[in-house]
């Protein structure tokens, strides 16, 4: 199992980016999707999770801003940032909890993606 981030880049403040995250292998089902960040100096943190039936949840600092959500039917997660501040800029990190016949659950994180805003 894979998962695949791509969307990241470079924003003024105030500008809005979308990301997005498939998973690819052969998979049974996924449960929640997340995603997370990493800004220089600092650790990893939770963004925003979605579960398999769509209830989220959100880190304070993005709430009003970011929406996460999913398509089952392509396995993918999508992070949608909107009002980007100088303050998100890091490194996000998807992340699935993927159900793989005769192996089970097991916590799988994509490579990365950078969003750098600037000011």
């Amino acid at each position: 199992v894979q998962l695949q981030a791509s969307g990241g880049g470079l924003v003024q403040a105030g500008g809005s980016l979308k990301l997005s995250c498939a998973a690819s292998g052969i998979i049974f089902g996924i449960n929640d999707m997340g995603w997370y960040r990493q800004a220089p100096g600092k650790q990893r943190e939770l963004v925003a999770r979605i579960t398999s039936g769509g209830s989220t949840n959100y880190a304070d600092s993005v709430k009003g801003r970011f929406t996460i959500s999913r398509d089952n039917a392509k396995n993918t997660v999508y992070l949608q940032m909107n009002s980007l501040k100088p303050e998100d800029t890091a490194v996000y990190y998807c992340n699935a909890y993927v159900m793989v016949v005769g192996v089970g659950v097991k916590n799988h994180w994509g490579q990365g993606t950078l969003v750098t805003v600037s000011s």
